[in-house]
């Protein structure tokens, strides 16, 4: 064996030379990886007694991917294109030996082989997409060359990889390889390579699956058309659709300077930028400084669930999809009835649509149990109440399991605004309580909040975290406060939007400027989904505001046909005569003298304090980081990525910029504009959120 460079062997097993990489932990491509491959192919191409070259990894995964740390960088050692050169012009056969996944550059290195086998458990695929880019290594020419257009366009718009079977069919791979074997199958199909005279086969030559598309502008409209709602905002799905088509239209060597134009584009775009903020803050979110990674933790083999509504239910969906056993407790056997009869169709309604099978359906169900006594609960590991969201309740339900459930065991609140440390303080383990803020529905969404009170302990927390991973959640840590990060910041939205309305926008301008700002709905829209009586009485109900206005009219959002919408058979919305008569009335009622807003002031005056709030958050210690923040708003509000979260998008705009703005909206409307002092030093010393 020969050592090229810190990450790169050459060994010789008889005639096939052997490429090995070792760059954990995903063997991105970087400077050293590039470079040891095209020193290792120069090598064995060198060598008169090497007939066929193995390219392959060691550790846990094939090349996963570029190395996203060097993109902004001045470009260092040998180029992508010019490592696949070398091996595409190869006078030897060479073979990618795949296993674990081989994505983006990976999959773009693997394609200029002359051949490729994998494992059965390998994945192949190009995600550039969900940075923001498209595959500019030839992913767009060559892909759609052994697939065709249709499936190229499949994979490489959503993104989304492929396993080693469905690859094989798809012409991706030619031969499979024993699971543990694949060193040793790749050595032997290079000799049957080299014994059977194959050709040396360059992707680049193949047009056969590209034919039926040359030509058809009418499939990629269609593409274009079905897919627009999904993409929406999304700059480089359209991009990627475009290369696809070229791929089909335009010579290869056009293809591929097209491509690596429009992935230059992309790479510098704001839009990428932003989403590289995100991959990397969504993985930043799990250092905590004094929490480090050898915690020790607390062994959770069972869950209690208290309550078994909607939240309830869809927070025991979670562990039971992880395989662990749940305890769901009602008070009265309709209640729990129900409750276990959703979460039954729940399953069954995925199986139906063929997302899991009888037998998975019946293996989680086997998991759920139910009861009507808290007792219950003594013996599980970890308990989350998910009861009615008021602290009377939640301090009666805490005393109580603090006097049934065992030593040791966490108790979790899932509160979305209350006090952790009020309720930590009745029982008399408050080093075991924390707050799990589930958001709606609790088994779809990927936000988990993980709020710290004052006495939660390190191992608590380690705890927490590692379980949000475990039930496929994005846990993200914060501190005590009202409505902690996500429904504190929400507050200051919804504050402005209820005032912009009485001052002269309609419900549905401001609904609209958000939606085309990027998320999928305004806030009255969002008002009349979730039901405007949500906390409304009609006994104590007194028509001081507008929505309980427009609930004692009876209209209480879209379960009635009507809120501040309209809403007809299909629960489609259009703007109502009635809400706007309401308006006005209401605001003449109230002496305000309406005006012209423009969507410009809708914006600004809906975003930018929740900007601030951020840095008044940050100054504050209740969010770890500003990534933190842009975690909590993509995954649990919907917050577009391609804009970063708030706070980057608080950096896009300039820290000077949404200064200026707060300080003429605090002179013209108040106090409610305050900037924060943070917001006030990065302005002064141009700075950025992402600097702190």
């Amino acid at each position: 064996m020969t050592a090229i460079n810190a990450v790169t062997d050459l060994t010789i097993d008889g005639d096939v030379a052997v490429v090995t990489l070792n760059h954990p932990p995903v063997n991105a491509l970087s400077q050293a990886v590039r470079d040891g491959i095209h020193q290792g192919i120069a090598q064995a191409l060198a060598n008169p007694a090497v007939s066929a070259i193995v390219l392959i990894c060691a550790g846990r995964t094939f090349i996963a991917g570029a190395d996203i740390s060097e993109f902004g960088k001045p470009p260092a050692g040998i180029t992508l294109p010019e490592v696949h050169a070398a091996i595409e012009n190869a006078t030897k056969p060479v073979i990618a030996a795949i296993h674990g996944t081989a994505l983006g550059g990976g999959l773009e290195t693997a394609l200029v082989c002359h051949y490729r086998v994998a494992v059965p458990s390998a994945k192949v695929g190009l995600p550039e997409v969900k940075l923001g880019l498209i595959p500019g290594a030839g992913g767009t020419q060559r892909l759609p060359r052994l697939v065709g257009a249709e499936k190229a366009l499949d994979m490489i718009v959503t993104g989304v990889p492929i396993g080693a079977k469905a690859a094989l069919e798809a012409g991706v791979i030619d031969e499979l390889a024993p699971e543990h074997s694949l060193r040793g199958h790749a050595i032997a199909f290079a000799r049957r390579v080299v014994a059977e005279k194959r050709p040396l086969a360059k992707v680049r030559d193949r047009d056969d699956r590209i034919l039926p598309a040359r030509g058809n502008s009418a499939l990629f409209e269609a593409f274009r058309k079905a897919n627009a709602k999904k993409y929406r905002g999304f700059e480089a799905w359209l991009k990627a659709v475009q290369a696809v088509e070229n791929a089909v239209n335009l010579p290869f060597d056009e293809g591929m300077a097209r491509e690596r134009e429009m992935f230059l584009a992309l790479r510098d775009s704001t839009q990428a930028k932003a989403q590289r903020h995100v991959f990397f803050a969504e993985r930043e979110v799990a250092k905590i400084p004094d929490v480090p990674a050898d915690t020790p933790s607390i062994v959770v083999n069972s869950v209690g669930v208290i309550g078994a509504g909607t939240m309830g239910g869809g927070i025991a969906m979670n562990f039971l999809n992880a395989g662990i056993p749940v305890t769901i407790v009602e008070m009265k056997q309709e209640a729990l009835d129900r409750g276990l009869g959703v979460i039954r169709r729940n399953y069954e309604s995925t199986a139906r649509k063929g997302r899991m099978t009888a037998a998975d359906v019946e293996k989680r169900m086997g998991l759920l149990t139910g009861a009507l006594d808290f007792n219950a609960l003594a013996n599980c590991d970890l308990i989350i109440e998910a009861v009615f969201e008021t602290m009377e309740v939640k301090k009666d339900v805490f005393g109580k399991l603090d006097a049934i459930v065992k030593p040791g065991a966490i108790l979790a609140s899932n509160t979305s605004y209350l006090n952790i440390d009020e309720i930590a303080a009745i029982t008399r383990r408050p080093q075991q309580v924390v707050g799990l803020h589930f958001f709606s529905p609790a088994n779809v969404m990927k936000l988990l909040e993980i709020v710290r009170g004052e006495k939660t302990s390190k191992p608590v927390i380690a705890t927490a975290m590692q379980l949000a991973r475990r039930i496929g959640k994005v846990g993200v840590l914060v501190g005590v406060c009202y409505g902690f990060v996500g429904n504190r910041m929400l507050a200051q939205r919804q504050r402005e939007a209820t005032k912009l309305v009485l001052e002269g926008a309609m419900p549905w301008d401001v609904d609209r400027v958000l939606h085309d700002f990027g998320l999928p709905m305004g806030p009255f829209a969002m008002s009349d989904l979730a039901g405007l009586d949500l906390g409304w009485s009609r006994e104590t109900s007194k028509s001081s505001t507008l929505k309980e206005i427009l609930c004692e009219m009876d209209r209480r959002g879209q379960k009635t046909g009507a809120g501040f919408y309209d809403y007809d058979e299909n629960r489609a919305a259009k703007p109502s005569p009635v809400v706007e008569k309401a308006i006005l009335d209401f605001a003449a009622k109230q002496g305000i003298t309406r005006r012209a807003i423009t969507d410009d002031e809708i914006l600004k005056r809906c975003l930018y304090p929740m900007i601030n709030e951020g840095a008044k958050i940050l100054e504050e210690g209740k969010a770890l980081r500003a990534g933190d923040i842009d975690t909590v708003w993509i995954n649990g509000y919907g917050w577009p990525v391609y804009t970063g979260g708030p706070m980057f998008y608080g950096d896009t705009v300039g820290a000077a910029n949404v200064l200026a703005a707060m300080k003429d909206f605090e002179a013209r409307f108040g106090a409610d504009f305050k900037p924060a002092a943070l917001l006030e030093r990065l302005a002064a010393e141009n700075k950025r959120f992402a600097d702190l």
